[in-house]
């Protein structure tokens, strides 16, 4: 498969919101038909709505929120870095998932993934508490930077990677036996890919690899997503960069913004949206998110 099967015109960029501070956790909602991502510098929510294409403000002061996914019921599972949780929007209200491990408080959950059977993954960096912007100042109570994953109402919560320096995003392939992960700092920023095992205390994580890196000049990887073919799409300085499932690079969307986070949505699910900057763009693909595989 070539990057133009994937992506027919990469040049057809359109830039459908402006105004953030810093844009990020991009989550497409079926229900509403709107884009919902957060302005985490702007402490609210902002949404782009696909019958008018009016932008508003969906929640402000909502504590730093950064990554969102949806559940499986169609709420929306989202990370905050103000109150150190994860949270779950069921119709504007939110209530917690989980907001400590062992007795001590998370750093500040970045971003999160909801597997099929309702299991709750997410990365927890500190950028929420070492970035004046981006929440409030605190300590990290476990003193490391580790990937979680608990059920769907926060059982069973267990650290399931603590190989990573900063882990950022991440996405399962389609059959959900790989994990991927954006390690976005440290002396390797890079994707990684461990395999999901389960055992007598369930799922864990095993055989940590590096997938791939960006070129100098792009940056850290930060958002990624996974498609249908098993593609990963990364955030880059410069765009978004897509490898196919071995890792090998097959092309890049420019972006005139530094690209945080993206993800796939629109009626067909085929829109890339993405989270630049101070802009949300969007560009046709051909291809889907993984977790439409059911």
């Amino acid at each position: 498969m070539s990057f133009t099967d994937l992506v027919p015109d990469p040049d057809a960029l359109e830039q459908i919101a402006a105004g953030s501070t810093w844009a990020e956790g991009p989550c497409w909602i079926p229900a509403t038909r709107t884009l919902r991502w957060s302005d985490i510098p702007g402490d609210r929510i902002l949404q782009w709505h696909a019958d008018t294409g009016a932008v508003d403000t969906y929640a402000d002061g909502v504590e730093f929120t950064n990554g969102r996914t949806l559940d499986r019921d169609g709420s929306v599972v989202q990370c905050s870095h103000g109150l150190r949780r994860v949270e779950r929007d069921r119709d504007g209200v939110v209530s917690p998932v989980v907001d400590a491990f062992d007795g001590v408080r998370f750093n500040s959950p970045n971003d999160v993934v909801v597997a099929r059977d309702g299991s709750v993954w997410f990365t927890d960096p500190a950028y929420g508490i070492t970035q004046p912007r981006e929440g409030h100042p605190g300590e990290r109570e476990y003193g490391d930077h580790w990937v979680f994953r608990c059920g769907p109402d926060g059982e069973g919560l267990r650290p399931v990677a603590v190989d990573l320096d900063e882990p950022n995003g991440l996405a399962f392939d389609p059959t959900e036996a790989v994990l991927y992960i954006a390690s976005s700092s440290g002396e390797e920023p890079v994707i990684r890919a461990y395999d999901r095992v389960d055992g007598p205390l369930g799922d864990r994580l095993k055989n940590g690899r590096v997938f791939a890196r960006l070129e100098p000049g792009e940056g850290a990887p930060d958002g990624i997503r996974v498609d249908v073919h098993g593609n990963v799409w990364s955030s880059s300085h410069r765009g978004v960069v897509v490898f196919d499932p071995a890792g090998v690079r097959l092309g890049e969307i420019a972006v005139p913004e530094t690209v945080a986070n993206l993800c796939f949505g629109g009626d067909d699910g085929t829109t890339l949206f993405l989270a630049a900057t101070t802009s949300v763009y969007r560009i046709a693909t051909t291809t889907t998110d993984a977790a439409a595989v059911s």
